[in-house]
């Protein structure tokens, strides 16, 4: 998304073959469009994760993608329905949601690049707390200072996700993982394979700030599955 330079935009990363028919698999990239700042780093990428994108919920799952990890159950997958609200307590986020759609290029437009506290969702894609891997991307800085996602990757195994649903449901996530990834290396199938149960990927941008390529190098992932759900 925008980076502290920059504001952030989608690449398509590439099309995919998933069970059930064929989408698309994306990765947020900055695009240094703003003044220079000293932002640490910027928002990743959603891809279109549902059951009709690839690689989706009934596609090969990467070697990491898969159940919650041992000794953390997972808690039975809810019924669709919209974010609202995401907290995160242990890195005072408190921020609601903005849908995010594709533009005519097919690539995936970023939140507001003025909202320094809003996250964003692929309106197309798995709802938190749905089977399969729901993403959620965030602004780690934007042109105006430090965004909602600026400290991710200080998350650690166990920390709680809590995501507010338009059922009155919340979503309770643990986290399993954090994980940084070179945006040229990007694992899709680890990050977006397909999941037996309900989980969450936080991405941002993070890593070296390269000023040639007007983007940051690398994303930062937050793998966590659902632990619990309860009514608001």
């Amino acid at each position: 998304m925008t980076g502290g330079p920059a504001s952030g935009m989608p690449r398509l990363l590439r099309a995919g073959m998933g069970a059930a028919a064929v989408g698309l698999l994306l990765i947020y990239n900055s695009v240094d469009t703003g003044p220079s700042t000293d932002a640490a780093a910027t928002q990743a990428a959603p891809p279109a994760a549902t059951a009709s994108a690839a690689p989706g919920p009934e596609a090969a799952a990467g070697p990491a993608a898969g159940a919650a990890a041992p000794g953390a159950p997972a808690a039975p997958p809810l019924k669709p329905s919209k974010p609202t609200r995401l907290r995160i307590p242990q890195i005072a986020v408190d921020a609601p949601f903005t849908e995010l759609t594709l533009n005519p290029a097919g690539q995936l437009n970023a939140p507001p690049p003025d909202d320094k506290n809003l996250v964003g969702w692929y309106r197309d894609g798995v709802t938190p707390g749905e089977r399969g891997s729901s993403v959620v991307a965030g602004h780690v800085d934007t042109t105006k200072g430090p965004a909602v996602f600026l400290l991710l990757s200080l998350l650690v195994p166990g920390n709680k996700v809590e995501v507010s649903r338009a059922d009155g449901t919340v979503a309770v996530f643990s986290v399993d993982a954090v994980e940084t990834f070179a945006k040229d290396a990007f694992p899709d199938k680890k990050v977006y394979g397909k999941t037996p149960d309900a989980q969450l990927r936080l991405i941002t941008c993070g890593g070296t700030y390269d000023k040639k390529r007007r983007d940051y190098l690398d994303n930062v992932v937050v793998f966590a599955h659902l632990e619990s759900s309860h009514k608001a």
